[in-house]
């Protein structure tokens, strides 16, 4: 009886442990997400969304990568391009009024923000993919996308910059999933700091 007891004091615990891990996830991302309901229908000020590009499997480039020729880098698969579609789905299901939206011009990120067909696209080169550079936290185009974020502090409307998982990595300090996004705003003091979260696909 008192094995019997045991077992059943264990198998709860089990119980309760796996239920916190699948709970806490869901409860970080949920608060990640209540931003938007604060968002919705406004036209925001100072709001911007770093949205890493949609499925597009491997890692890096070609060596034979050529920035105006798409059949020489990874590109977005299938899902990948559905995923673009669904992220721009979602962003107008929120009714917030969209600044301008920005892309690497990698085709895999170009394609993702047009497919997502939530404002015309301009491509901007401190969105490239600094996948190789030696140190991305001191490269100029990091120091030029942090300006940017700053300056857009007073500026209606949500300015979307989709670009590559290091970029953001560098800005933010944490990796994102292919078609997640970091909603960030930089305060008085010029710091840049997280406020949310877009879902991934």
């Amino acid at each position: 009886m008192r094995h019997r007891s045991r077992y059943v004091r264990g198998l709860v615990l089990a119980l309760v442990t796996v239920l916190a891990l699948t709970l806490i996830p869901h409860n970080a991302s949920a608060k990640s997400l209540a931003i938007w309901d604060t968002l919705q229908g406004t036209n925001p000020k100072g709001y911007v969304l770093l949205l890493r590009h949609a499925l597009a499997p491997g890692s890096g480039d070609p060596a034979n990568f050529k920035l105006n020729d798409c059949s020489t880098q990874r590109n977005l698969s299938d899902q990948g391009r559905a995923d673009a579609k669904d992220i721009g789905i979602w962003l107008k299901s929120k009714q917030v009024k969209i600044h301008r939206v920005e892309s690497s011009r990698w085709c895999r990120a170009k394609e993702t923000a047009k497919l997502m067909a939530i404002s015309n696209v301009r491509l901007n080169k401190n969105l490239d993919s600094l996948f190789n550079a030696a140190d991305p936290v001191k490269h100029p185009q990091t120091a030029a996308i942090r300006k940017q974020i700053v300056n857009h502090r007073n500026q209606d409307g949500l300015l979307v910059m989709v670009g590559h998982f290091v970029n953001i990595g560098t800005i933010v300090g944490s990796g994102v999933d292919s078609g997640e996004g970091v909603l960030v705003k930089a305060n008085a003091k010029g710091e840049i700091k997280i406020v949310g979260s877009s879902p991934a696909p």
